[in-house]
């Protein structure tokens, strides 16, 4: 990406905002974050530097002289080899993202080549350089100074041609809580991928402080966090709230941390838990009024990774997937002939793991605006008691076995009430409103769409 900077003086000079963070994204350049500012100073003409592909994203100028800049696409894909010249003076700047060939040769002399960078340079990171000759015929650069006349180093002229040349990967991604219902819709999905890793709890827990510290994050840009304390009820117990603030807020803390560090993208999770239900329709901006514990874990949890620059909170509700789960209770009560009290005054809807994993792959690929993002089934809203009977009846059985009952009721039949310390209070609607994720391109399946299918598998 070139960018024109204008360059305003007089007689006794002039003057650029070389790097202007709010103008450059307006402008179209990407957030890149830089970290570290080098300056190369070139005193003669022909000067020739590169190619090098280094692992981070650059924004070059020069404050004095001229130079023909000269890039190479280098990274893993259909691009590779593709060739981009551009002559670079004061009024011009140019970003190059990771993986792409970055050379220079001093047009006019002396040349302060300068360059902002968003990784620390250090012996490890240059061993990840991905170098090419600068005379590659394949690529075939119109050096204005032919190579014989300029100046070079004994390094860049040993550098290999393009057909000797392995391509840069791309940035990895990874999955945290690779065994949950989520993780296991991710690796489902993305099967036929190689740039995805996938982390388990025993390899990283993120309530264990040494277990995310010991954790190598450097390789990712994405990290999709799966992984998060659910046991609702649990979560009023002494130990169980313990444990819900170690991973949701505590860990997701760390997760924050690590992300930003190495400018990943984080997606986290969020849940209708953080609602007190007396709106009947969610809105990605209605402030958070968690009535229990693991809800108030899971507002915190949002509040922190909001602070990252890129990120995505996809907000969701009733979730079901491979495993044991709300609809799989009912369909092995039907089987067994039971017929359950199921609450008909929580009203919400379903959702699939497999369009939860497609909706954040979604927002990956398409990259909108950061910010939360509800995400669940569609169509007209349904109580767990209406769920319950449509799993009876498609499974064959009399769905009037199933008896609707107060969520009061529910409770009361058991000896115990919503906040007893031991039961969590559930918010009355879990209706998420759609909106803001259908206006970016994706289409939600409508619940009973996604049941049926479900009771198939």
């Amino acid at each position: 990406m070139v960018l024109d900077v204008p360059r305003p003086g007089d007689s006794r000079g002039w003057f650029k905002e070389n790097w202007q963070r709010e103008k450059m994204v307006a402008a179209g350049l990407p957030d890149f974050g830089p970290v570290q500012n080098n300056i190369s100073f070139n005193q003669t003409v022909g000067v020739t530097r590169g190619i090098h592909a280094e692992p981070w994203d650059k924004y070059i100028s020069v404050a004095t002289g001229r130079v023909f800049g000269a890039w190479v696409d280098l990274r893993e894909g259909e691009s590779f080899g593709a060739t981009y010249w551009h002559e670079i003076t004061p009024e011009v700047a140019v970003f190059v993202p990771r993986g792409v060939g970055n050379a220079f040769q001093t047009l006019e002399a002396p040349a302060a080549y300068t360059y902002l960078v968003n990784d620390h340079w250090s012996a490890e990171a240059q061993a990840r350089y991905t170098f090419l000759n600068l005379a590659d015929e394949t690529v075939a650069i119109p050096w204005p100074i032919p190579l014989d006349q300029a100046e070079l180093s004994a390094k860049d002229l040993d550098h290999p041609p393009l057909t000797d040349v392995t391509p840069v990967p791309p940035p990895r991604s990874l999955v945290i809580g690779a065994h949950g219902q989520l993780g296991r819709a991710l690796a489902e999905r993305w099967a036929e991928r190689t740039d995805v890793d996938y982390a388990t709890r025993a390899q990283l827990d993120l309530a264990d402080a040494a277990s995310v510290a010991a954790f190598d994050f450097s390789p990712y840009r994405t990290i999709i966090n799966a992984a998060a304390y659910t046991a609702v009820d649990a979560a009023e117990t002494a130990d169980g709230r313990r444990e819900a603030w170690a991973t949701n807020v505590v860990g997701v803390r760390r997760l924050v941390d690590a992300a930003r560090t190495h400018r990943a993208t984080l997606v986290h999770v969020s849940s209708d838990y953080v609602f007190d239900g007396t709106e009947e329709l969610h809105r990605e901006d209605e402030d958070p009024s968690p009535l229990g514990v693991y809800g108030q874990t899971k507002a915190a949890g949002d509040q922190l990774v909001a602070t990252l620059p890129q990120h995505y909170i996809v907000r969701t509700s009733w979730v079901i997937g491979a495993g044991r789960n709300f609809v799989s209770i009912m369909a092995e009560l039907a089987v067994q002939g039971v017929s359950p009290s199921v609450v008909e005054d929580q009203v919400g809807r379903l959702t699939s793991t497999a369009d939860l994993a497609a909706a954040i792959e979604h927002l990956l690929s398409t990259r909108p605006e950061a910010g939360i993002y509800n995400v669940s089934g569609a169509g007209e809203p349904l109580s767990w008691a209406d769920i319950a009977a449509e799993v009876y009846s498609l499974i064959g059985h009399d769905q009037r076995r199933v008896i609707p009952v107060s969520t009061h009721s529910y409770y009361d039949r058991q000896g115990r009430a919503e906040g007893d310390g031991m039961i969590a209070p559930r918010p009355r609607s879990s209706v998420l409103d759609l909106a803001k994720i259908e206006a970016t391109g994706f289409t939600p399946r409508y619940q009973l769409a996604v049941l049926r299918e479900h009771l198939r598998a």
